[in-house]
């Protein structure tokens, strides 16, 4: 039994050996070997020809409506207001009566003004009189009046003259005084609210009634940064911009709230005469015009936020990519090109402003026939081969003629 069982046990232990050693064997083969990886496919893109359109340079602004005349009607006597004929928010114009303070007093002073002006004229009168009948006297009977008794009735003239001018001098005071209870407006224009009811107390160039602002033209101001100024000085000096004033007109673009681009358009006619040195930004005047249609109301109003565009040159012909193809790393902007073995390049890239199309100029760093990635940028990256798409360049504008059908490997 015992033989039996040590045999056994030799059977077992030797076919565990040869076991170990076959599976060692398969193992060392196998770590020999690499893996096996199926072959990937090529990443499709979507890549377009620049655009090459005729564009002008421009800068954006925000700016703010202010009217070209804005009057604060304030009382130029004192009393109690005792009419308001007209209604708040409604367009006036020149000379309509806005308000009426207490008139009596002012008729009364001015009636006794001229009363006392009616006085001193009689004294003068009788002066003169006076004085011609003492000088017959003295012509007809020499020695029958002194001199002395000649210059004195002189004086009395001289001076019931003088109190007659200063008379009709304190006249027009009065007369001012009673045509200034009747408040007028200055202007054409929409007149305000009310700013104190029927039988308050005004007094004399203090308290304010009332404004009224002018609607037609309007202003429009915002704030140039010291670059762009730099930018368009620069641009006159080359003779790609006319110069502003002297004489020349620039035209300055302005877009509302809710409307598509700047489709109102005006005149620069003011430049600041320096540069704010806390913000570093010039301010500039536009003035547009803000007609009222036949049935409608104008548009603009003083007080208004606005889009303001800058032309900055002169029409020319210019390279063009949808924005989103232009990628920034650190400050630096760069576009994906493919080469003519349908790699990715990395292409630096000198950009300028964005156009209403969606697509943004570019300065430097591109050619006409370079394929530029304008799809699944996400996807790409530079040095990896990938099977081209061609279209026409993406806008948010018109469709444009397909520039991608010469592409050789789009067959």
């Amino acid at each position: 039994m015992n033989a039996e069982a040590a045999v056994s046990r030799r059977g077992i232990s030797l076919c565990l050996l040869g076991c170990l050693l076959l599976v060692g064997a398969g193992g060392c083969k196998n770590r020999g070997s690499k893996p096996q990886v199926a072959p990937g496919e090529t990443q499709p893109v979507q890549v377009s020809h620049p655009a090459y359109e005729r564009v002008t340079d421009f800068v954006d602004f925000t700016g703010r409506t202010d009217a070209v005349h804005s009057v604060n009607v304030v009382a130029r006597v004192t009393g109690y207001l005792t009419q308001m004929p007209f209604k708040e928010g409604s367009f006036v114009k020149k000379g309509d009566l806005l308000f009426e303070v207490d008139p009596r007093p002012y008729e009364a002073q001015y009636d006794q003004a001229r009363s006392q002006a009616n006085l001193y004229q009689a004294q003068l009168e009788l002066a003169r009189t006076t004085l011609k009948r003492y000088e017959e006297l003295n012509k007809s009977t020499p020695g029958a009046v002194s001199l002395q008794a000649l210059d004195q009735y002189k004086a009395a003239v001289v001076e019931a003259e003088a109190r007659v001018a200063t008379q009709k001098e304190s006249l027009r005071i009065y007369k001012l005084n009673k045509d200034f209870t009747q408040v007028t407006s200055p202007i054409d224009g929409q007149v305000s609210r009310y700013y104190l009811t029927l039988g308050n107390l005004v007094n004399q160039d203090q308290t304010l009634l009332t404004t009224v602002v002018s609607l037609d033209p309007m202003y429009a101001y915002f704030d140039m940064d010291e670059r762009t100024l730099q930018q368009i000085k620069r641009a006159i000096n080359e003779g790609r911009l006319k110069s502003f004033g002297e004489g020349e007109e620039t035209e300055v673009l302005m877009g509302l709230q809710g409307e598509e681009g700047f489709p109102h358009k005006g005149k620069v006619n003011f430049l600041n005469n320096q540069v704010n040195s806390a913000t570093g930004s010039l301010t500039v005047r536009g003035i547009f015009d803000n007609p009222q249609p036949k049935r409608g109301v104008r548009l603009l109003a003083p007080g208004m936020f606005v889009r303001i565009r800058l032309n900055i040159g002169e029409p020319h012909m210019s390279l063009l990519v949808i924005d989103r193809a232009v990628q920034s790393d650190q400050g630096v902007k760069y576009v994906y090109v493919v080469d003519g073995d349908n790699k990715v390049q990395k292409r630096k890239v000198a950009t300028g402003a964005l156009q209403v199309n969606g697509q943004r100029i570019i300065l430097d760093g591109l050619k006409k026939d370079d394929w530029v990635v304008t799809g699944a940028l996400q996807q790409v990256r530079e040095g990896i081969e990938v099977k081209t798409d061609p279209k026409p360049m993406p806008s948010f504008g018109p469709a444009e003629p397909d520039r991608g059908k010469d592409r050789k490997d789009a067959r």
